[in-house]
């Protein structure tokens, strides 16, 4: 470290601190817990996942081609296979005036499991839509992955035509569900069910009462009772509001349902749904005044699954759609309430204005949108209805009552920033005090945050907590895939660039004492005497300490008990840092967890007592430390930057501030321009580097500084001469670094690299 004895020393760092603040770049997201695969040059679209942890592997859709990744490490044993849209579709599909280069390709958009060694893929075609079959083999040891080149069909109904149309599928018992558009133009949406023994079978065509434009975002089976025959599908999308439903142009999101077993109609309805329903998704912020604040654009949907399969609990996530407001949001709905809804009043429009209102006539027996089983008797089929249920059925596919979230709010908002949501996966983690659902949301900037939601008093009184804001991709570009695998305790994103893994927990990051694990209230991560390592409940190691409901390191941390160093002092880092009067300097001190505040205290030299720092016009503080814009002498002294949470006061670290008059620094430079007369060669020329530096400050002069000044003991070559130094350039330089200061240290917190 540096003396100030050794003068040129003292002044050699602060020429280097001044360069590396003026020239050098950031560093790039660097760490070994990201592991990253950069998209092909000739493909894109990373957004069609298949997770198969029975083989250990993760199969994506893209442009052109379709990949098996290593659940282990995705860079490992990569396995790929092209399949392009034909000369002739792509030409056809340019003389269409579609993008050549974007639109005219063949986009992967169906990846599902066909049977034990087979998944069935389908992608656009360049507008010509696609399937085949992927065989995969039994066990992965077989090692097969490859395209039944022999076989290939009609996509139509299957996959979109354009690959910018949002789409849905789900395979089930040989039988494909599909939420897409059905023509080369995209007026023609429908909800599919092909492939089978049956005839396929789809919404009502080119009414906007069961459909008007819509996006879909997700379809799940979700048993309605114990009997297989109840069993319904459901499906979330987005879609414009039907006529009277809303004033102006709006987008309301929704979530449909229909029965497994429904075969269409007899006479009416035939080959089309007879059981569709469709309610609101609503998730808004109740307002002071009656007005609520509207998260209305869907964007996805996570099914968390229970004990009982009949009742998972779904995390839904939603923007808005205003070019005025951004913001984002997510909503917990329970299946209770969903079927309470799909059992209440059905939407019709009546009276002198023709508006929505609830029905108020006789409803048919049996009632529209109840699968025709041995549960409520009556009728094997849907074929057998009565022709009264299927006019009911056609004319009022819509529920009147919208869909309310538990708690009647968001469980997580966000505003003001400059991201919005875009995915969502939830993992239920069991923690000592119970079990708790971690999420991981993406968002349109490729960063991830982990957030955790813990009851205050009841269930419905929740307390968002975030754990992490991490940046997985090196240039910003929205997450459009994600999946979690609980077996390798990994997270796979995917984007436009490619896609990249990182692990669910990361324990060692905050820090290496009990209480910083204990405030960090991850319920992966608990101490163990000696480290935040991972948490499992069945150890049973009566060292483990971790209290996610409170985050209280007291209660927890024996050592803050019976330690003689109460404050924490003795094992707290220490800097010493040098200053010039006049400039500016930034001591940096950022806490480990998200929810820390930082509390500085300066102790002046020779004075045991230390003084809160007041934030005035001299010093800014910002989310990474304490920026001080002009140096004078009664700025030196030693700085203690604390870190407070839940009210628990903790020491991060203590630097040392010397401030070196400008005057002084004027003397050096006429000194060692003094000295350059002597031959001798310890007489260095070393800060004539950075003078020339100042006045040919271009790219090639800062690699050349640094290779003069860092390497060229290593390298043995000379100095060369320069003209004398010039002192007003030096103050130049501190008016640069001043105004660079402020503006590089006045933003927010950045997200934390992985």
């Amino acid at each position: 470290s540096c003396k100030l004895t050794n003068i040129k020393c003292v002044f050699l760092e602060l020429l280097m601190f001044a360069f590396f603040f003026l020239f050098c770049p950031s560093e790039m997201l660097e760490s070994s817990n990201l592991v990253t695969f950069t998209g092909l040059a000739n493909s894109s679209g990373y957004d069609t996942f298949l997770m198969d942890e029975e083989r250990g592997r993760l199969l994506v859709g893209a442009e052109d081609h379709v990949f098996s990744f290593d659940l282990v490490n995705i860079n490992r044993d990569v396995k790929q296979i092209a399949w392009p849209a034909t000369p002739s579709k792509r030409d056809e599909c340019k003389w269409a005036g579609k993008d050549l280069g974007k639109e005219c390709s063949n986009f992967v958009r169906v990846l599902q499991p066909y049977n034990q060694t087979h998944i069935y893929i389908c992608g656009t075609g360049a507008f010509h839509p696609i399937c085949s079959y992927l065989e995969i083999g039994k066990r992965a040891e077989d090692n097969i992955f490859r395209l039944d080149a022999n076989y290939f069909e009609n996509g139509r109904g299957k996959s979109p035509y354009d690959p910018n149309m949002q789409s849905s599928s789900l395979l089930i018992d040989g039988e494909l569900y599909s939420g897409t558009s059905a023509d080369f133009m995209g007026r023609d949406f429908a909800i599919f069910r092909t492939l089978g023994s049956h005839h396929p079978v789809r919404t009502e065509q080119h009414d906007s009462r069961w459909l008007n434009d819509p996006r879909f975002l997700g379809i799940h089976l979700i048993p309605e009772s114990d009997n297989p025959e109840d069993d319904k599908i459901f499906l979330f999308f987005k879609e414009s509001a039907m006529d009277g439903e809303h004033t102006g142009k709006a987008t309301i999101s929704r979530i449909g349902q229909l029965c497994k077993n429904d075969m269409g109609g007899h006479r009416s309805l035939v080959n089309k749904w007879t059981t569709f329903l469709k309610a609101k998704l609503t998730c808004s912020v109740p307002g002071l005044s009656g007005i609520d604040t509207h998260f209305d654009e869907l964007q996805d949907v996570f099914l968390m699954s229970a004990k009982d399969p009949k009742n998972p609990v779904i995390y839904a996530v939603f923007t808005t759609s205003s070019n005025i407001f951004r913001g984002s949001a997510i909503c917990m709905y329970s299946m209770a309430d969903i079927r309470r809804v799909f059992l209440g009043p059905y939407a019709h429009r009546d009276g002198p204005n023709y508006q929505w209102v609830p029905f108020q006539g006789r409803v048919p027996y049996p009632r529209p949108g109840t699968c025709p089983s041995k549960t409520f008797g009556g009728f094997d089929s849907t074929k057998d209805l009565p022709d009264d249920v299927i006019t009911f059925a056609r004319l009022h596919p819509a529920m009147y009552n919208p869909m309310q979230p538990m708690g009647g709010k968001p469980i997580v908002v966000r505003t003001n920033v400059e991201y919005q949501f875009t995915q969502l996966v939830v993992d239920r983690v069991e923690a000592e005090d119970g079990q708790y659902d971690v999420m991981f949301v993406g968002t349109d900037l490729g960063t991830v945050l982990k957030v955790v939601t813990i009851p205050r008093e009841s269930w419905h009184d929740l307390e968002e907590v975030v754990l992490e804001e991490m940046t997985v991709f090196r240039e910003p570009t929205p997450i459009t895939a994600m999946e979690l695998s609980t077996k390798q305790q990994q997270l796979y994103l995917g984007s436009d660039l490619g896609i990249s893994q990182m692990p669910l927990h990361r324990c060692e990051v905050y820090g290496k004492a009990c209480a910083e694990c204990c405030l960090a209230r991850d319920p992966y991560c608990a101490w163990d005497g000696t480290e935040c390592s991972r948490y499992f409940p069945t150890a049973k190691r009566r060292t483990r300490r971790q209290d996610i409901r409170n985050g209280d390191p007291l209660s927890q941390c024996s050592d803050l008990h019976h330690n003689d160093d109460l404050e924490g002092y003795s094992s707290v880092e220490e800097r010493s840092v040098y200053g010039v009067e006049n400039s500016s300097m930034f001591l940096e001190c950022s806490p480990k967890s998200q929810r820390a505040l930082i509390y500085w205290q300066l102790q002046r030299p020779n004075d045991e007592r230390k003084h809160e720092i007041v934030i005035d016009e001299r010093l800014s503080l910002t989310g990474q430390g304490l920026l001080i814009r002009s140096l004078t002498q009664a700025a030196s002294g030693v700085y203690h930057c604390h870190a407070v949470e839940h009210g628990f006061i903790q020491p991060l670290l203590r630097i040392n501030l010397q401030v070196i008059p400008a005057q002084r620094v004027g003397e050096l430079l006429l000194r060692a321009g003094a000295n350059d007369k002597d031959p001798s060669p310890k007489h260095k020329l070393w800060y004539r580097d950075f003078m020339s530096l100042l006045e040919h400050p271009d790219l090639n002069s800062v690699d050349e500084f640094c290779e003069r000044v860092w390497k060229r003991e290593k390298k043995g070559t000379q100095t060369p001469q320069r003209g004398p130094p010039n002192t007003a350039k030096w103050k130049q330089l501190q008016e640069n670094k001043r105004g660079r200061n402020r503006r590089t240290h006045e933003q927010q917190r950045p997200p934390r690299s992985v």
